[in-house]
């Protein structure tokens, strides 16, 4: 019997359409199935982009002698993570609780109904065959002591559980998270914790607004302790290997401490929150300090790289972002990417390949496999025109390689984090297109995965998936909207944020200030998920806390500012126990301490007048600060436009908390000065 994917709008399913294996989609199909024939279910989770599921669908979903095991001892289910989040965290945590550790690929083993009684990740064939057979005779001979398993993990995960609450952060709570986070910071490589090392996305953000409301920029003379944690941090990762020197962009994670080899898959969400974070580093010139400003220089850079990857590799016909780039093409890690003294030679020269080798640390001996090299910039270029010019050819040589595969599916909360990211950085940077394509990606996500106020998660081919969104999705998608309002005016974005809110406070919501990751009529796994802390992007509570406070700041909705409360009463717990797990938590306590304040901006759209004092703004502006965008004539439904005109015909701003604003100001010195006042 063929297996069961060819439909599925997931291309990681597609990916395993043609194995032997019988794979089923998840769906109460499958487990009735399961339940037909009174065998176990094996779960099998991963996603398009990850190596190691490739490595076990060569070794053992690819192979016959495997696959007929699997077929004849288990109803076989395969589960896109990125597509059913929530499916992942429920048996992630079962997975977790049993072994210790968790990761994909997750192999589960469950009853028919659902329960896991043994869980692990990657098994190579000759242990996952042995695997196989094991589980099968336990089913058969000890089938109560599996079905008693089941019963306690379930129990034991759907019990309820609760961080204890208390109210929003103060300013002692964010300070002593700062001194956290110095205890972890790795002085020697920047970056926190051990190796593998992953990108502090969240963390970047709060550590700059810590920064700039302890130790306001203008008055800086010497660094915070916050600022060299940023900073530091952000420069090691773009001069790392991590970071793609030649076509922009980060890997998902380095493998060692000192960001030198990644993980080579290349995500949506990683590149999208690092593009943020790194405007938001570099938006801000010292004026005083030509270090500083090298190190501004780098990091705008980066961020200006990342965003032109983004639009070149990821953008999909339909105008949304696809998911991922691969770790892996040609059946190998990495090879990509890699580059040996020999290649740089062939495509440079002798002269140009010697002296590129040198500056990107290419050696005879390598630092990835087989004497290739990852690419690193640990010293800036003595000769920018040449360095342009190297890294044109080496790009232009690159792209004759075979390219990693892209997961093309649109997923509705990673696109919320692009449309944010891209939308200020273009407005900021002057870059038109970028806001354009934010556009793009937020009316695709509204044509496509929204229907009657509730989203899918996915889309393909603008085609819509058959998974419901989860928390992130409404969260992210409506913080993603109300930026893109601010650098655009559209008003219609606010109002589609609205909606999107309306339904996460009353559908997601835990009764106690909280939310779940799920709406109350989504389907019912055995534990409903409900994770407060970050983990590669921000956890559903704190997105939903940001978005909450943004809008309560458009619109003065004391019903708006109250949940977003609610949301973060948890991060002054976590923010003593764990702060590096609640980084969009910190970075909205302390858009919260600011106010936060909004500005609106009222003026002839598109004039340099109005474009000049929203960069203003982005560049000035406490992190946190809501922007609305108006031409001064019809307030398009948002409240903190109403009653604001330009002053004589010219571009006017209104610097606002809580509705009462300072005296409106046309000049950017004016404004500068109210923001940083």
């Amino acid at each position: 019997m063929p297996n069961r994917l060819s439909d599925a709008t997931s291309p990681y399913l597609l990916q395993h359409a043609d194995n032997p294996v019988e794979w089923w989609p998840w769906g109460e199909e499958a487990f009735a199935e399961a339940r037909r024939r009174d065998v176990p279910v094996l779960i099998s989770v991963g996603y398009a982009a990850c190596h190691w599921c490739h490595v076990m669908a060569h070794e053992s979903f690819e192979d016959p002698a495997t696959a007929s095991l699997m077929n004849s001892l288990f109803v076989n289910v395969k589960v896109d993570r990125e597509e059913r989040p929530d499916v992942d965290a429920v048996y992630m945590e079962a997975t977790q609780a049993m072994t210790g550790q968790g990761g994909w690929p997750m192999t589960v083993f469950a009853s028919p109904d659902g329960a896991p009684f043994y869980c692990g990740t990657y098994f190579p064939r000759d242990h996952f065959r042995r695997l196989l057979e094991g589980v099968a005779a336990a089913w058969r001979d000890k089938r109560a002591d599996l079905l008693d398993q089941g019963r306690r993990v379930v129990e034991a995960l759907g019990a309820p559980r609760r961080l204890a609450a208390s109210p929003p952060p103060t300013a002692a709570d964010l300070d002593l998270a700062v001194q956290g986070l110095i205890r972890d910071y790795d002085t020697a490589n920047s970056g926190f914790g051990d190796e593998p090392k992953f990108p502090p996305s969240m963390l970047l953000s709060f550590l700059t607004a810590q920064h700039e409301r302890t130790f306001p920029f203008q008055t800086a003379d010497e660094p915070t302790p916050a600022a060299l944690m940023a900073g530091g941090t952000a420069v090691a990762m773009a001069r790392g290997g991590i970071y793609d020197q030649i076509g922009g962009g980060f890997a998902r994670y380095s493998v060692d401490r000192g960001w030198v080899v990644p993980h080579f898959e290349k995500m949506l969400y990683d590149n999208a929150l690092l593009l943020r974070a790194y405007v938001r580093l570099s938006r801000r010139p010292s004026g005083t300090d030509p270090a500083a400003d090298a190190e501004r220089a780098l990091l705008l850079r980066a961020a200006q790289e990342t965003a032109d990857w983004m639009l070149r590799d990821l953008r999909t016909p339909e105008g949304g972002f696809a998911s991922a780039l691969d770790a892996d093409s040609e059946g190998e890690e990495g090879v990509y990417y890699v580059w040996t003294p020999a290649e740089l030679r062939e495509v440079l020269g002798d002269e140009d390949g010697a002296w590129a080798a040198a500056l990107f640390g290419v050696t005879e001996e390598g630092t990835f496999e087989r004497g290739a090299s990852v690419l690193q910039l640990r010293v800036d270029p003595d000769d920018v025109e040449r360095y342009d010019r190297v890294r044109a050819a080496l790009l232009a040589a690159r792209a004759e390689r075979v390219p990693p595969a892209r997961d093309d599916k649109v997923v509705a909360a990673w696109n919320g984090l692009a449309i944010a990211a891209l939308a200020e950085a273009g407005a900021l940077l002057g870059r038109p297109g970028w806001i354009n394509a934010a556009r793009d990606a937020a009316d695709l996500v509204l044509d496509v995965h929204l229907r009657y106020g509730r989203l899918v998660r996915t889309s393909r081919d603008g085609r819509p998936g058959p998974s419901a969104g989860v928390l992130e999705d409404y969260a992210d998608l409506a913080e993603g909207l109300i930026a893109l309002h601010g650098v655009t005016g559209e008003a219609r974005y606010v109002r589609e944020a609205g909606g999107l809110l309306d339904t996460v406070l009353e559908r997601f919501g835990d009764g106690e200030g909280g939310f779940y990751d799920t709406a109350d009529d989504a389907e019912r796994l055995f534990s409903r998920p409900q994770d407060p802390t970050d983990n590669a992007t921000p956890s559903g509570r704190f997105a939903a806390a940001s978005a909450l406070l943004s809008y309560a700041a458009l619109t003065g909705s004391e019903r708006h500012r109250t949940a977003a409360e609610g949301a973060l009463s948890v991060v002054p717990l976590l923010a003593e126990k764990a702060p590096r797990f609640a980084g969009w938590g910190l970075a909205t306590g302390e858009a919260l301490l600011t106010g936060p304040r909004a500005v609106a901006v009222v003026g002839e759209p598109g004039s340099r007048e109005t474009e000049e004092l929203v960069r203003t703004v982005l560049r000035w502006a406490p992190l946190g600060t809501v922007l609305s965008q108006g031409d001064g004539r019809d307030s398009g439904g948002v409240p903190l436009l109403e009653h604001r005109v330009p002053i004589d015909g010219r571009a006017t701003a209104y610097v606002c908390e809580g509705f009462t604003c300072k005296l409106p100001v046309t000049t950017s010195e004016e404004l500068v000065r109210q923001l940083t006042g």
